[in-house]
């Protein structure tokens, strides 16, 4: 006796058809969302130029092929390249994540929703070139910051619920997932073109986090999300040509994604697809460091200033217990040895030690230069981390979402330091008023690495203030970053 598999078609899964419908039908009209999605440009891009220092991110950028130049093609901030936009939004997308310290966002699953930009940023400045040639009108950055209130939204409410770092794969398939989405609403594509490309985003192998834990830890995790961005630009330009979806992607028995890569689990909502996520994102202000590490930097330099009035160093230090999270001891809890940059900025010992040691806290300092110091792993070996139930609750609380951590330093002579404890980073929603003027400066300064004064001037000039900046055409405040 034979069972036949019917092979009716059936309706798009509902996930799908919700992103499609919020993407094509959604108008943000929260003047917070916004605000702080220009904050986010600057930032994001900022970081950009950070990366653009280190030769380990330049060695990616470019052409596939040398010296090729693309017609009316998407360029690249602080670069000479211009591109399709499939290669720019790699290039942007490599940059802006390079040094891990553009914005985040924690829930059940981690990320960093400012990733998007890059393919956002390519596509959206490759139509306007092409628009110009052709006799229209390009995009303003105003279609850019709606987009990205868009992009943070989706990848945001994926990771509320849904784990995918408890199956193993890494979060940049929401990246993959909610460029696609963006990207494609850019393009214009129609409702059913959406819903293939998103399907096709869901039917790609997915990304495993071999490369951010120990002992593969590797620069992977740098780019990651520039190869997600950039393979959104690609599936939602294959579905504008017409190439037919997957409709149930997600659902089908046996051979789709909640089988085969989700343990058998539908994904879980908690809420409905807004501007929620834009309006609470996390901004990484001070220290370019793993978010669940953050607040433990700051602890740490506090507790490096006291040991100074003190006439201490770290070289007093007898040990250092670190009350913290449930998801920072899972993610960057981290002893023996550390065999390069990205390695270190995923370890708490190490970016606490580091601060203890030297008072700060710079992307230079997970280079080899700084790390062979001894006394860092000295330090390092002192460092224990206990979890507290309340401090996981409260990061998981949608009303709190706090990140905090708590140092307790014990000296040679016995004496025991007051604890310190940061409940929430300068980037916290709850610290805007203190964190902004720190950004504009993060930005000034990372602007600065880049460009000549005249230039630095003219590129302040057009994107500090609000209201000009989004009325700008997206090719013109990309030129002016070139």
């Amino acid at each position: 006796m034979s069972s036949h598999i019917s092979n009716n078609r059936p309706d798009p899964d509902q996930v799908l058809v919700d992103i499609a419908d919020y993407v094509l039908n959604y108008k943000v009209e929260s003047d917070l969302a916004l605000e702080t999605a220009h904050y986010c440009f600057l930032d994001t891009i900022g970081c950009g130029f950070e990366a653009l220092t280190y030769p380990a991110c330049t060695k990616l950028l470019g052409p596939i092929v040398p010296g090729t130049i693309v017609p009316n093609g998407a360029k690249v901030p602080g670069t000479a390249y211009q591109l399709d936009p499939i290669q720019a939004a790699f290039n942007i997308g490599a940059m802006v994540r390079w040094l891990d310290f553009n914005d985040t966002w924690l829930a059940a699953e981690w990320g960093h929703p400012s990733d998007n930009l890059g393919g956002i940023l390519a596509v959206a400045d490759w139509i306007s070139r092409n628009n110009i040639a052709n006799g229209k009108a390009p995009l303003n950055m105003s279609d850019v910051i709606a987009a990205m209130v868009k992009a943070h939204e989706i990848q945001g409410v994926l990771a509320l619920e849904n784990s995918f770092n408890k199956v193993g794969l890494d979060h940049v398939i929401l990246v993959k997932v909610a460029s696609t989405a963006v990207v494609g609403m850019l393009l214009g594509l129609t409702r059913e073109e959406l819903i293939n490309a998103l399907s096709l985003a869901f039917v790609d192998g997915q990304s495993l986090r071999t490369y951010r834990h120990a002992p593969n830890t590797g620069s992977r995790k740098s780019w990651a999300a520039g190869d997600a961005t950039s393979r959104a630009v690609r599936l939602a330009l294959i579905a504008q040509k017409g190439e037919m979806g997957y409709p149930s992607v997600l659902t089908a028995p046996t051979w789709g994604f909640y089988d085969v890569s989700f343990k058998g689990q539908a994904f879980k909502f908690q809420r409905s697809y807004g501007s929620y996520v834009m309006e609470n994102v996390l901004f990484k202000i001070s220290f370019p460091a793993e978010f669940h590490s953050q607040t433990a930097v700051e602890a740490a330099m506090t507790l490096h200033a006291r040991l100074q009035e003190m006439g201490k160093s770290a070289e007093d230090i007898k040990s250092i217990k670190i009350r913290t999270h449930e998801a920072a001891i899972r993610i960057i809890d981290k002893k023996g040895p550390l065999h390069n940059p990205a390695d270190r900025d995923h370890a708490i010992q190490y970016m606490v030690a580091v601060p203890l040691i030297f008072g700060r806290l710079t992307a230079a300092d997970y280079e080899d230069n700084v790390a062979q110091d001894a006394r860092i792993d000295t330090l390092r070996d002192k460092i224990t981390c206990v979890e507290d139930p309340q401090f996981t609750l409260d990061y998981h609380d949608p009303e709190k979402r706090s990140i905090a951590n708590a140092l307790t330093v014990e000296l040679n002579d016995g004496t025991v330091l007051e604890e310190v404890v940061v409940e929430y980073p300068i980037g916290h929603k709850r610290r805007r008023e203190e964190g902004i003027p720190k950004l504009i400066e993060k930005y000034k300064i990372n602007v600065a690495r880049i460009f000549a004064d005249k230039q630095q001037k003219e590129i302040l000039d057009r994107t500090l203030t609000y209201k000009s900046f989004v009325s700008t055409p997206v090719n013109e405040i990309v030129d002016l970053m070139v």
